[in-house]
Order: structure tokens, then C-alpha cells, then sequence
């Protein structure tokens, strides 16, 4: 079976409006046919501000304009869409979920995915310090969705760091993992690509990554290089760092034919 996969890199603004706005152009040049699948990349309705933006706009699940903005487009264009991360409100915390939401081209949530890995690092850029625990609630499920064409595992960002994650969604049968994304230039010029093929070369999976891309209103700088990877870690295709789409076609049985050559997943000595 073959699948439009789109890729949406973003150089996300502060204000909500703008983001939306720019999204919108986005979604009416997909020209894909039959399934098509669309990633958006980490924090895609506001980024580059004050944590207080990202709390202002959190919102509760399955209510509130961002959320019927992706279900209205998701409809109107007949998409899969796997809605990067946006802040979900958590009932008693006054921290927020990063959740990646999946829209159905009914324009319904599939599944909801809450981010595990919180990136709390230093980093040798303009920002210096990350805290994302300050302000974040960490999640601690591992979400494979069915479709009626492939089983989708949600990611986000940090969570490429740590293989075992990916090997659980694995286990539940993935043929697809995305890992939308705000990787940092620094750490993407070091570690994206080399991160994003891994998993796909061990899972032997599509790997769908799209990220932020270039400096943000508060200095942040993100890597772009938004990236689709079949099962033998091969690029399909890859952005460079200006903002916009890319959309190929897979071949899902690309992944039963590397299975096939090369079982590593039987020969796993530690389950």
C-alpha cells in the first residue's frame, strides 16, 4: 500500500493567530492521494516565548480553538494528522501536558500522546539552560494507534534519546514512529540525522520527523532538517532550514521486505 507522507517544518511565532494562519496555506498545497498522512512539528501553535505564552494558550482535552482549528482541516482535507505537541491542561497540576494529538480525516482524536522524556539540559547556545519539567507534566504511556493503513507510534522531540521507548511501540506492532520536534541547532547539528535513522534502521520502521526551524522571537534557534526514513535507514527526503512542506509516497511493504532479509527483530535475546 502506498502512503502520502507530509512533512510540515515550522518557524513558529509567539502569537497563536500567525502560527494558525501560516498552517493554513500549508494544508491546501498537500496534493497527496488516498492516505494521506501530515506531521507537524513540537510546540507548533507557539513557540520562541516566555513559558506564561505556552500556559496562556494550554488547553483541555478535546475543547478549545487550536484543537477545532487541526479538526477542521483534517476534515477538510482528508488528513491523517498527527498535530506535533501543543499544551494539554492536566485536572490538579498546575503544569501542562506536551501532548502530540492524532486527527482522523473525520476530523476526530484518535489518540493522545503525552511527552515522557522532559528535556531538562544545558546546551551551549543562546538559551544556555532548558528546564521543560518547570512547566511540564511528564507522561508515562506508550501510544500506537491503529489506522486503516499502518499503525502510527507518537513520539515527541527528546523522547529519540532513549531507544527502549521506541522499541516498546515496536513490540506493539509500529510501522510508522513520528518524532515531531524542536531540536536545538546544536544538538541537531550534532545528533539529528544520526538519532532519527537509528530508530528507524533498529525497528525497522518509517521514522517521520518534522522540526522547528531557525531563530525564534526569544533567540532560540532551532536545526530544521525535517526528515522521512524508510525501514533500511534510507532518507526519502529531507528538509534544509527554511519553513515549508515535503510530501513523498511510501511503500508500506518496504518494511515486511527488510523484515524479511534481515530478522533482527526475531533474534532479540532480551524481550
Amino acid at each position: 500500500m502506498d502512503i502520502s507522507v507530509t512533512t510540515i517544518q515550522m518557524n513558529s511565532a509567539v502569537k497563536v493567530d500567525e502560527n494558525l494562519v501560516w498552517l493554513t496555506k500549508q494544508f491546501s498545497q498537500i496534493k497527496g492521494q488516498g492516505h494521506k498522512l501530515v506531521v507537524l512539528p513540537e510546540c507548533f501553535p507557539c513557540f520562541g516565548g516566555p513559558n506564561e505564552e505556552m500556559a496562556k494558550i494550554a488547553e483541555e482535552y478535546g475543547n478549545g480553538p487550536i484543537q477545532d482549528f487541526l479538526a477542521h482541516n483534517a476534515k477538510k482535507y482528508g488528513l491523517w494528522l498527527v498535530a506535533g505537541s501543543m499544551p494539554i491542561k492536566n485536572s490538579g497540576s498546575e503544569r501542562y501536558s506536551a501532548a502530540c494529538l492524532i486527527f482522523s480525516p473525520d476530523g476526530q482524536i484518535q489518540a493522545r500522546y503525552n511527552k515522557i522524556h522532559l528535556f531538562d539540559a544545558d546546551v551551549a547556545d543562546n538559551t544556555g539552560q532548558y528546564r521543560e519539567s518547570d512547566t511540564t507534566l511528564a507522561g508515562d504511556k506508550v501510544v500506537v494507534v491503529d489506522t486503516p493503513f499502518a499503525k502510527i507510534g507518537l513520539s515527541i522531540c527528546y523522547d529519540v534519546r532513549f531507544p527502549e521507548l521506541f522499541r516498546l511501540m515496536q513490540l506493539q506492532g509500529a510501522d510508522i514512529i513520528c518524532i515531531p520536534s524542536a531540536f536545538t541547532y546544536v544538538t541537531g547539528a550534532a545528533h539529528w540525522q544520526i538519532l532519527m535513522r537509528a530508530r528507524a534502521i533498529e525497528n525497522q520502521c518509517f521514522v517521520v520527523a518534522a522540526n522547528q526551524t531557525g531563530v525564534h522571537q526569544n533567540g532560540r534557534q532551532t536545526f530544521g532538517h525535517s526528515i522521512l526514513i524508510d525501514p533500511w535507514g534510507e532518507i526519502i527526503h529531507q528538509h534544509a532550514e527554511q519553513a515549508g512542506l515535503l510530501e513523498s509516497k511510501i511503500h508500506l511493504d518496504k518494511i515486511a521486505q527488510v523484515r524479511a532479509k534481515m530478522p533482527n527483530l526475531q533474534h532479540r535475546q532480551f524481550k
